[in-house]
């Protein structure tokens, strides 16, 4: 199993809504900015608590055809094809709409280089065709690539070492993520991914939106806007069984709340956990859109390589001393990176000795911003808020993150200057090796097979929704 493009998940969801035409609908919900189609996948609400589902379990309905137009509108969500702007058409597709159901959002692909989401969310709506309980009373919705622009700037369908992930190794600067746009933009600014994203949580009301995302090398970790009580359980008992392990010092959760391993809170406005050194405001993401509809966000982390050090409990006898150390070793590694920029930074600009690769562009806005990032990490890792105790796991996250930083800076840097023959390739391309070799050895990592990881996130959507229904029943929110 491989992982997928963005033309083969269109065309893989369009076979099914084809061959399920009374249950799943295709329909494109906007257009990015190179003008490729975001599509989405829903699949429909079966009678159950909480609907009202005219029509029979589904409800009539006809597919959408591959350009988004076409099919007709269902009386159980009374939909029109969506507009190439994000907008147009109304909540659900062929679920229920949010008086009459609920409905889940499973959105893939936000990060180019964490292709493994639209696998799963393929995976995910032919299961809940195959055993419907979940979708009593209950549409889901999936955004099958939420950049798809990017991920064709990202190609490896089925890296066989780090070193082969990297070399086509593409991620965007943080304005340019859809997720992450509105805590680094102004609205007026944002892309249209974004829009596409937004217009369709304001559509749907998602009880649940569940956010698919991915690691080159460490565990499984997930976060939550709200606490999903009993989460962790069901969570670790996958992990276990498919032999991945649990990130319970995951850097990107630094400070937050833990509910169980591997579980995560977003910190409430306010609190001091500050979480994880990042420029990007978490709380004015697209995970919380959906708390304007009293909904709650999962973000669902999944390995690419397994390591068995992010899953190490015991306290490390050291924690400033080792992130002065890992600081220190960041800081000279991306000075070697931005050497080799400085190198080409004199081709940047258009004229006859432009970059002639169009992909240039994109490169090296990426490299600039992951570079301009590194200096503020150090700092923090250094400063006066690290932490006098933390465990082995952590500090072990800590360690993966600050090498992947420079490394991906490195690999987008190579493949602009590899494509115009620049003199400083060999030499940067060496020293990548050299790189993903120590990154692969120091951690131990073992590959997860790509339908391994597809089922561990799979199984954890579902109990994610499963436990928040259970809760809601249990508050008195249903």
């Amino acid at each position: 199993m491989c992982y997928p493009t963005p033309q083969e998940l269109g065309l893989a969801a369009r076979a099914l809504a084809d061959e399920h035409p009374g249950e799943v609908r295709l329909r494109q919900a906007g257009t990015s900015r190179a003008g490729q189609p975001i599509w989405v996948l829903s699949v429909a609400a079966t009678a159950g608590p909480g609907a009202d589902v005219p029509g029979g379990p589904a409800g009539p309905v006809t597919a959408a055809r591959a350009d988004g137009s076409g099919g007709a509108t269902s009386p159980v969500g009374q939909v029109g094809p969506a507009r190439a702007d994000g907008s147009g058409g109304a909540a659900g597709a062929v679920a229920a709409t949010h008086g009459d159901a609920r409905n889940v959002l499973v959105v893939a692909g936000a990060h180019a280089n964490e292709p493994v989401g639209g696998a799963t969310a393929l995976a995910l709506a032919r299961r809940l065709l195959r055993d419907p309980a979940p979708r009593a009373g209950c549409g889901w919705h999936f955004l099958l690539c939420a950049d798809p622009d990017g991920a064709d700037l990202h190609r490896t369908p089925r890296p066989y070492s780090l070193l082969d992930y990297h070399r086509w190794f593409y991620r965007p600067p943080g304005p340019e993520q859809p997720e992450w746009a509105p805590s680094l933009l102004a609205a007026d600014r944002l892309p249209p991914e974004t829009l596409a994203l937004l217009a369709l949580i304001d559509e749907l009301r998602p009880v649940l939106q569940v956010s698919l995302h991915a690691t080159d090398l460490g565990g499984s970790w997930v976060q939550l806007t709200r606490d999903i009580p009993g989460l962790a359980e069901p969570f670790g008992k996958s992990a276990a069984e498919l032999r991945i392990p649990v990130e319970n010092g995951a850097s990107d959760a630094a400070g937050w709340p833990s509910p169980g391993p591997g579980i995560f809170v977003i910190p409430q406005p306010g609190s001091e956990a500050a979480g994880a050194f990042h420029p990007e405001d978490t709380r004015l993401s697209t995970w919380y859109h959906a708390h304007r509809y009293d909904g709650t966000t999962a973000i669902v982390e999944v390995p690419m390589w397994a390591s068995d050090r992010v899953d190490d409990p015991t306290a490390h006898p050291d924690p400033r001393g080792a992130l002065r150390m890992l600081a220190g070793r960041l800081t000279a590694d991306a000075a070697l990176v931005r050497a080799a920029r400085e190198e080409a930074r004199g081709r940047d600009r258009p004229g006859p000795g432009a970059y002639e690769d169009p992909a240039a562009a994109a490169l090296l806005r990426a490299v600039d911003w992951t570079l301009a990032l590194i200096p503020r990490i150090s700092a923090e890792w250094t400063g006066s808020g690290a932490p006098a105790e933390a465990t082995a796991a952590y500090i072990a996250s800590i360690d993966a993150f600050g090498r992947r930083l420079s490394l991906r800076a490195a690999a987008m840097l190579l493949r602009v200057l590899r494509a115009e023959g620049h003199p400083a390739a060999p030499g940067l391309d060496r020293l990548i090796t050299g790189w993903c070799e120590e990154f692969a050895a120091r951690f131990g990592a073992r590959w997860i097979p790509v339908a391994t990881q597809v089922e561990h996130q799979s199984r954890t959507v579902l109990a994610a929704y499963d436990k928040l229904v259970a809760a809601g029943r249990a508050t008195g929110r249903e």
